[in-house]
């Protein structure tokens, strides 16, 4: 096991705990599919312990009464760099349905 995911791992338990114990006991107001715990778990899976849990931050700073919401999932990490892909946090087009390429009539 690598140091990164040993150092990640008392903050996956944090977020795993308040999924469990804290999140259950309030109503249901997420905004943002994933949920922002959730998306703090992906985000520190996939991005390590010093980037994961600074996007999961600004997820949760993004999350407001007045923000409209919807899809935002944690962006691919580019595998020569490690950083984020731009442009990768949107809906995950599913098989079968078409791209907008394939549905724009020029």
């Amino acid at each position: 096991m690598s140091v990164g995911r040993l150092v990640a791992l008392p903050l996956l338990w944090l977020v795993r705990g308040y999924q469990r114990f804290v999140s259950p006991l309030r109503p249901p107001t997420c905004r943002y599919y994933p949920s922002c715990s959730n998306y703090a778990v992906t985000a520190i899976e996939r991005f390590g312990p010093l980037r994961g849990p600074w996007m999961a931050l600004r997820r949760l700073f993004r999350c407001h009464p007045w923000t409209p919401g919807g899809v935002d999932h944690v962006p691919d990490r580019d595998p020569t760099t490690g950083r984020p892909v731009p442009g990768t946090t949107g809906p995950k087009p599913y098989r079968g349905t078409p791209t907008d390429a394939e549905t724009s009539h020029h």
